[in-house]
């Protein structure tokens, strides 16, 4: 091939990088890999591309294509610190913690920057979140991965000797569970498919000819299911902290209580309507249609927006509520820009009347958007 040809391939890849590289900015997720797919058809493994587009297959929740791409951005160099922090980063969001922390862990030996540093500290909260308070298992940073192998083998010796039972010397049925909960459609939202599990879990508690039955080591059914059912709780709990679901259920709250005090009487039609609009968004978002949850929330904010103070009272602080609905529909959907300007815009709100625990929402949410464009120094300061 000639000089001019080649460098006519260089211009070419450039050009699809440079145009992936603005699309994913903007946004476009897909048109984004698209064009870094293009590039990658004109030079074959190039592992920068290859991390630019697992970033877009994460960003549209195409979880194991993201993997595949970070892994293979790795193989001509595992110690590419790029690609590491892709792995760690699309482990992390398929739920796999202990692997994430452990490539943070390895990023982190090679270059430390506040990336890896922000990596390791979200994977062990997520961990402590998940599993409970790591009393048994300490992970600490000491610039070797021995550490975690040898803790392994420790926890497979102590499973051989007393397998299982660790995890059950929990007390039984429902007044002994590890985690309790108000509304049911709650923890449906967030366990998703696993509900299901949950439910049929619940029921085999009911056949006491079944739960007094005994398995290995003397352990009893009833004990088996125990453990299953307080693992689903323990999930609960750590979605409930990782989704915004729990903090708008608080708002509600609140907002209702306000209502009933300055009114003194039942909430209004106008208050039960603006209440179960919210619950509709939430539902809609944590069910998985962001776009859905989007359109009502745009819908209730330009309703709201007709309304006098007379009509509503806390008005503006519902006008930010829902400007924070808006923006967190828009994180799921991929538009950051959009969702930049929601969270704030209520927090412009939030400052103007004086509102600390808005402010304090919208100023983590901000946090969050900074966080998934990448920009971590903006996320630690906001």
């Amino acid at each position: 091939m000639s000089d001019p040809e080649t460098e006519g391939l260089r211009s070419t890849f450039s050009s699809y990088m440079a145009e992936g590289e603005r699309l994913y900015l903007c946004g476009e997720f897909a048109k984004a890999a698209h064009s870094f797919s293009n590039a990658l058809h004109l030079q074959n493994g190039d592992k920068n591309c290859l991390v630019a587009r697992s970033k877009c297959f994460l960003k549209m929740g195409e979880l194991e294509k993201s993997l595949k791409d970070a892994e293979d951005s790795l193989q001509g160099d595992p110690t590419f610190c790029k690609g590491i922090l892709q792995k760690a980063e699309t482990l992390y969001t398929m739920g796999d913690f202990e692997f994430a922390l452990v490539f943070y862990h390895r990023g982190y030996k090679l270059r430390p920057d506040r990336e890896f540093k922000v990596g390791i500290q979200k994977a062990q909260e997520a961990i402590n979140n998940s599993v409970g308070s790591p009393s048994s298992i300490k992970l600490e940073n000491k610039g070797d991965l021995s550490f975690l192998s040898k803790q392994a083998e420790n926890m497979k010796a102590l499973q051989k000797l007393h397998p299982v039972r660790q995890l059950l010397h929990r007390p039984k049925r429902e007044s002994k569970r590890k985690g309790s909960f108000k509304s049911e459609r709650t923890v449906r939202q967030l366990l998703g498919e696993l509900y299901v599990d949950k439910e049929y879990l619940e029921k085999l508690l009911l056949d006491e000819d079944l739960i007094k039955g005994t398995i290995k080591y003397g352990l009893t059914v009833e004990d088996l299911i125990m453990a299953g059912i307080n693992y689903l709780d323990t999930r609960s709990n750590f979605w409930r902290q990782q989704k915004p679901i729990y903090a708008r259920e608080r708002d509600r709250k609140l907002m209702q209580e306000k209502w009933l005090r300055d009114r003194k009487r039942r909430p209004s039609q106008t208050a039960h309507y603006i209440l179960k609009s919210l619950e509709d968004i939430d539902m809609l978002l944590t069910s998985g249609s962001a776009e859905g949850s989007l359109q009502k929330a745009e819908k209730v904010l330009k309703k709201v927006l007709e309304w006098n103070k007379g009509e509503v009272p806390n008005k503006d602080e519902l006008v930010g509520n829902l400007y924070s609905c808006i923006g967190n529909a828009q994180i799921e959907l991929g538009q950051m820009v959009a969702a930049l300007q929601s969270h704030r815009k209520d927090l412009e709100i939030a400052k103007e009347y004086d509102l600390p625990d808005a402010k304090s929402r919208a100023l983590d949410n901000i946090g969050r958007v900074f966080a998934r464009v990448g920009k971590f120094q903006q996320a630690i300061d906001t």
